[in-house]
């Protein structure tokens, strides 16, 4: 979903070379390859260019508004937590298997720190919320979908985009009680007067919490989310 663009036909205009080499692709795959590979196009209109089919789109969207599966109160995790229950296979008398883990790795893989098998990680739900964003600069407010999947409120991609956007900027806001949920681990020490509003930028995040996980100062992608308190404030 991510390897997405938009070409406006303004700037089609100005690229005549492409558009004539896109032009002659097209041809090209119907008369010798005898399959259409782009499904929509009008010359007078936007292009878009992306890996994922309309119909797949649907498919996969509604996998990642789901909150039993990708869908977490703090964003997108990066295992579906349909995995709580482990899938296992086996493959010539060998036994592989993968299970929901939303904080820190239960193996050394990857040297037993960073776990790709569950948390919430800021660049990819970042590329996540600009993929949707690139998508409905294309199809417009017309393209709804269920968020969460399964509810009645019906959004279109920029406003999904934005309410993912709060859900990964509530990692670091204060509840009720003045407790962030990013220092969960933590929270007696944020307690002080001297480290209440100290936030530290934590490689990845619980899948199921929101607690900060990994290295402490990853600002190098974490502060992302500083672009996502600007934008939906623009």
């Amino acid at each position: 979903m991510a390897a997405v663009l938009n070409i406006r036909k303004e700037c089609l205009a100005k690229l005549p070379r492409f558009k004539a080499s896109m032009d002659w692709y097209r041809t090209y795959r119907v008369e010798k390859q005898k399959y259409q590979v782009v499904e929509e196009y009008d010359p007078n209109k936007d292009v878009l260019l992306s890996l994922v089919p309309r119909k797949r789109l649907d498919i996969l969207i509604h996998s990642i508004l789901d909150e039993s599966e990708f869908l977490a109160d703090y964003g997108i995790r990066s295992l579906s937590k349909a995995h709580e229950t482990k899938y296992q296979i086996e493959i010539n008398g060998s036994i592989y298997g993968i299970n929901y883990e939303p904080a820190e790795s239960s193996t050394d893989l990857f040297g037993g720190n960073s776990n790709w098998r569950g948390p919430i990680w800021m660049p990819m739900n970042y590329l996540f919320i600009s993929s949707l964003k690139e998508y409905h600069n294309y199809y417009g407010d017309d393209l709804k979908f269920a968020y969460p999947s399964g509810s009645d409120n019906q959004l279109n991609l920029k406003e999904i985009g934005f309410e993912i956007s709060k859900r990964l900027i509530g990692i670091f806001k204060k509840d009720e009680n003045g407790n962030r949920p990013v220092n969960e681990l933590d929270k007696e020490k944020y307690t002080d007067e001297h480290f209440k509003d100290l936030i530290l930028f934590y490689e990845y995040f619980d899948g199921n919490n929101g607690r900060g996980v990994g290295a402490s100062h990853q600002t190098g992608w974490t502060a992302l989310v500083a672009n996502l308190i600007e934008e939906i404030n623009r």
